[in-house]
């Protein structure tokens, strides 16, 4: 086993050996420090309990600028041209929980019941518009990626008419190591030119929400202010990308490597069919199953001892959470998808401080998909190949192909 392999786009699009891979580091050295010629050396978390000891401690490991492995080259651009981005996955305190402050009403319990009654208007529409398109369809084309979309767009305030742009934008920054996704050859200049159309199209949304302030959250991050001050422009704009991109993104992925899971285990899927109550657990299960954020890396402020290694101060660590979350000491059968499983403490959406702010949401459009699909449809079955996204950073299904049976 080549552990060297976890820096390599395609490896996170190979389910079966990205398993085979990290349950033999679980195994046999849940702790490795790996070291290649194309990118900095680090530390890989690939056990539940570290995962979670890392991330309580973020006083001690710090997400910084780098929160994302890159190759050497272009981390090296980003350390001349300075930060390309600055959202709440590259802060640490104090400005993470002020940034992160500025928008968590909108994410939280009563706020989401306000909008509840509008998802649940999408999700319908997401499955009219499957049964419309007849029986066969790919799920994550036509369906996973624009139903999540369309409810973040709502939320964020981007008009319906610019959504095809934020898809397209969003696949080009997370897919930026796919042939299928990424802008061009996906050289460094290319990359940048991905967050200067973001910064165009945000930019003007910022100055239009400053003139005709409205009931969204675009209004709410275009007239921010931190410490007595209005929020500078990098981290207005950051703050826009990351809830347009991750806001949709990681939910579509889940959905549909949910969707998948159950089709190949259909005495799961008729649990969904057979009981609605079953749908918040499978949403569980499906997040665990997938973990569409792969990692994040974290610094080490001082020397550290985590099983029995010492991580010295500055010492880069990767939270690796789709290994944390097949953890055998944690998970019975971890390799099999339950979808009444409880308990499950999966670590998909982080841990601690960096608990992702969108989370209730996530849950919140899923279980509505869910139960307007289960409830409609007799049977689901895959009719080809499937494909994942290559993405070390954040990946899922690009392909889905499937026929539905109405009820």
């Amino acid at each position: 086993m080549d552990y060297r392999d976890l820096v390599k786009p395609a490896t996170f699009a190979d389910d079966d050996y990205f398993h085979e891979l990290t349950t033999h580091m679980r195994m046999n050295d849940p702790l490795p420090y790996i070291e290649t010629d194309s990118h900095k050396p680090f530390w890989v978390c690939s056990k539940h309990a570290d995962v979670i000891e890392i991330e309580r401690k973020n006083e001690l490991f710090l997400n910084t600028q780098h929160s994302v492995l890159v190759d050497k080259e272009i981390e090296a651009q980003r350390a001349a041209q300075g930060p390309g981005l600055r959202t709440l996955i590259n802060m640490d305190e104090p400005d993470h929980k002020l940034f992160r402050d500025l928008t968590k009403n909108w994410f939280m319990p009563a706020n989401l019941k306000a909008v509840e009654a509008r998802v649940q208007e999408i999700a319908k529409s997401a499955v009219d518009r499957m049964f419309e398109l007849g029986d066969d369809m790919d799920f994550v084309q036509d369906v996973a990626i624009w139903y999540p979309l369309r409810v973040i767009m709502m939320i964020l305030g981007v008009p319906e008419e610019d959504e095809g742009r934020m898809l397209r934008l969003t696949q080009e920054l997370f897919g930026a190591d796919d042939p299928d996704m990424q802008r061009g050859q996906s050289t460094p200049e290319e990359r940048e030119a991905v967050l200067l159309d973001f910064f165009e199209y945000f930019s003007k949304m910022t100055a239009d929400r400053r003139a005709n302030p409205g009931e969204d959250v675009a209004t709410v991050i275009a007239n921010a202010e931190i410490n007595g001050a209005q929020i500078g422009d990098l981290e207005a704009i950051s703050y826009y990308v990351i809830v347009a991109t991750a806001g949709h993104d990681t939910t579509s992925s889940s959905t549909a490597g949910g969707l998948h899971a159950l089709i190949q285990n259909p005495d799961e899927m008729r649990k969904l069919q057979d009981d609605p109550r079953v749908i918040p657990f499978a949403v569980e299960e499906a997040i665990r199953w997938v973990s569409p954020v792969k990692h994040f890396l974290r610094y080490a402020t001082e020397d550290y001892e985590l099983r029995g290694q010492t991580i010295k101060q500055g010492d880069c660590l990767m939270m690796l959470y789709p290994s944390a979350n097949r953890d055998e000491e944690v998970f019975e059968d971890p390799f099999e998808f339950k979808a009444d499983r409880r308990p499950n403490r999966h670590v998909a959406f982080g841990h601690g401080a960096h608990h992702c702010l969108g989370n209730l949401l996530a849950k919140m459009e899923m279980k509505h998909l869910y139960q307007e699909l289960f409830s409609r449809v007799k049977s689901v079955e895959l009719m080809g190949d499937t494909k994942l996204v290559h993405s070390t950073f954040v990946s899922g299904l690009k392909t889905l192909p499937i026929r539905i049976r109405k009820k």
